[in-house]
């Protein structure tokens, strides 16, 4: 989705030529106020063969990206811009064909509080 007239695009903390197909897609204005949990991807994330369903589901434009596991192409893994999230759990809820999970199929998605995050990326404005 294109920004509104006038709008400017979210900034995130990962540069946008380190996120590499398959990105999420959607809004791409800046949050507009600091969500309370952030999704954090946990080391059980096996980037679903390429073809994650948490990126589909991701309502933010470029906040959840795939990273190329260099050693081992075409494998890698998901990540998450934590200046991009929005907090709304969506990547965690909705499994292929619309149907409920209680988080990824290898439950690789946390809600961090995002003072712990902060702790780990410094403090973000918003």
């Amino acid at each position: 989705m294109p920004p509104a007239p006038g709008a400017t695009k979210a900034v995130g903390m990962v540069p946008d030529e380190m996120k590499a197909e398959p990105k999420s897609k959607g809004l791409s204005t800046p949050r507009k106020k600091k969500p309370k949990e952030l999704a954090v991807i946990t080391e059980c994330c096996t980037g679903c063969a390429g073809s994650p369903a948490c990126v589909e589901y991701c309502p933010v434009e470029d906040c959840m990206f795939w990273v190329p596991d260099e050693d081992s192409t075409p494998f890698g893994r998901i990540a998450i811009d934590p200046i991009l999230c929005i907090g709304c759990k969506k990547c965690l809820s909705k499994g292929p064909d619309g149907c409920f999970l209680d988080g990824c199929p290898w439950d690789a998605i946390a809600m961090v509080d995002i003072a712990e995050v902060e702790k780990e990326v410094g403090p973000m404005a918003i």
